[in-house]
């Protein structure tokens, strides 16, 4: 079946929006699995940005269908504000184009009220949420209290039931957070037109994917935040909500198991990661100026949801063979390869030290990263401007052994690798 899906191999970040938009040229349905408003997707066509959080980031090409599948769950708010930003750029996002699973779980200003109550709470074990509401509203689907979208399709159960939440989060926000409660009966009032407004979009995603799929369609499946920031197959607990890995699209899409053609996981030819949690080849000073930038460009290394600078370090190949194990990569897209321009040497992370031994792969996944010593392999740099290279035998010849060399120690092959932010800056590997 023609199934594709991409997954980020790091902590987020890693470019992805801008990966999923390249390859949704060839694609008729894509699909947004998992996570919610705390994903930050930057597509960059021409002078026009896209930042996008809930809304595939398909969606800039006028010939998809994009759809937000029910392991999602949607700020009805952040979703209608994306909406109308679209609309005003010139994008088609009618429901024509763009479906809301009816069984995606809703965020409400409650659970954004307790993300930030309960990370003010854990003082200097602050995981580095945020602040969305993602693991309150995640954590109310499981305790089977949650509100899913098709609750907006009956406007006065809705309203009964917005209201009982939003009261009940008062009690917990007074009594447990000591902290300032909600206006109930504002906020319902609000929601109830966030409800009447996205009525038109609330479809059963899974089986238009499914119906889809067995007619010959070719569907593109993106996920949201990283590898290392799966529930279960992340650096836990400093992780997200969901799980970002690609088995976890077809649970979180309603899909059987079905043979994917490509599992394609994006990675910068660096690391970085926001956030608190252990980061092995983190470095500092004017070397992690050089790598993150100044926050004067778009894509610098700032987050696209939350403004604050990320932490960056030399491309960590343990971590990334284990996400090309869980996620079952059939390739590598490398991204930013023209940050490297200019470094005279530059460092992979091919194995850890700990405790007088060498480690090549993780003895037990990567939770517990902070007994670790990166063992490095130096390359040597090269200083030609490469983000106008569009030729693989145009690159400088150390630029090309440095991609070679990650493929080699990770085997897994490197497909493409992008020169820039814009959709025509990428190099088809070996080309």
């Amino acid at each position: 079946m023609p199934f594709e899906i991409v997954v980020g191999a790091q902590w987020g970040d890693e470019g992805k929006g801008r990966i999923v938009d390249l390859l949704s040229a060839g694609a008729d349905f894509v699909a947004r699995y998992n996570g919610g408003d705390n994903a930050g997707h930057t597509v960059t066509v021409g002078l026009q940005t896209y930042k996008l959080h809930l809304v595939p980031s398909g969606i800039i090409h006028p010939h998809t269908i994009s759809l937000i599948g029910p392991g999602v769950v949607v700020n009805p708010l952040t979703l209608i504000s994306e909406i109308e930003a679209l609309t005003a750029s010139g994008v088609d996002a009618s429901p024509s184009r763009l479906r809301l699973s009816h069984a995606a779980h809703l965020i409400t200003p409650a659970h954004r009220a307790l993300d930030a109550a309960q990370e003010r709470l854990r003082g200097a074990g602050q995981i580095g949420t945020t602040g969305r509401g993602i693991g309150p509203a995640y954590t109310d689907k499981t305790s089977r209290r949650g509100l899913r979208a098709e609750e907006m399709l009956h406007p006065e159960r809705f309203v009964l039931r917005m209201a009982e939440h939003l009261t009940a989060a008062n009690r917990t926000l007074e009594k447990v957070y000591e902290t300032e409660l909600l206006m109930v009966e504002e906020t319902v009032l609000k929601l109830a037109g966030c409800a009447e407004f996205l009525q038109p979009y609330i479809a059963e995603v899974g089986d238009e994917i499914s119906q889809a799929l067995k007619n010959g369609r070719r569907v593109l499946a993106e996920g949201a935040q990283g590898t290392l920031l799966d529930l279960d197959h992340g650096t836990y607990p400093f992780v997200t909500s969901s799980n970002p890995i690609a088995p976890g699209a077809f649970a979180w899409l309603g899909l059987g198991i079905t043979p994917a053609e490509r599992v394609i996981g994006v990675t910068k030819v660096f690391q970085t990661r926001v956030g608190a949690g252990p980061f092995p080849t983190e470095v500092f000073g004017e070397e992690a100026v050089r790598l993150r930038g100044t926050g004067a460009n778009p894509w610098d290394e700032f987050g696209t949801t939350t403004g604050r600078p990320r932490r960056v370090g030399w491309l960590d190949l343990v971590l990334l063979r284990y996400a090309g194990r869980v996620n079952g990569l059939t390739e590598l897209i490398l991204t930013k390869l023209d940050i490297l321009s200019g470094m005279p040497t530059l460092r992979l992370c091919t194995a850890y030290r700990a405790g007088g031994r060498t480690y090549e792969r993780l003895p037990l996944g990567p939770a517990d990263l902070s007994p670790f010593e990166p063992i490095y392999e130096e390359l040597p740099g090269w200083s030609e401007d490469v983000s106008g290279v569009r030729c693989w035998a145009d690159l400088p010849l150390n630029a090309r052994r440095y991609v070679t060399r990650i493929a080699e120690l990770t085997g897994v092959p490197v497909s493409q690798v992008s020169v820039g932010p814009e959709r025509d800056q990428v190099v088809d590997v070996g080309e």
